[in-house]
């Protein structure tokens, strides 16, 4: 398990955004990137989370929404990776993972796709 303060955890998250298409993040619209330790029950089970309405499931949106949320947990993250590399791999799957859901590509068609 790797050993990251939260500040270098994030900055390794902006990195891995940055080097994301983008044709994958223009699109992102009112959406906030967030690192907390952990999710609220916990667990060290869930490495991401999309917390909002995704663009396919979306009516009239427009002024003053509150913003939707991508979530990555440092501690769940930094539990199953043994090196750095592996890291900077499990954050880029669980942002495209993450920003899938605002698309509305929901978990079964995103494990068709490999990114499940």
């Amino acid at each position: 398990m790797l050993d990251l303060d939260a500040s270098e955890f994030e900055r390794l998250v902006v990195d891995e955004l940055d080097l994301l298409p983008d044709d994958m993040v223009d699109g992102l619209d009112n959406v906030i990137f967030v690192v907390e330790d952990r999710p609220e029950d916990g667990t060290l089970d869930t490495l991401g989370l999309y917390d909002g309405v995704a663009l396919t499931e979306r009516g009239q949106y427009g002024f003053g929404e509150m913003p939707d949320r991508i979530v990555l947990f440092r501690e769940p993250l930094l539990a199953i990776c043994e090196t750095l590399d592996d890291l900077h791999d499990e954050i880029h799957i669980t942002l495209v993972h993450e920003i899938a859901h605002f698309y509305g590509i929901d978990d079964d068609r995103l494990h068709e796709l490999g990114w499940g």
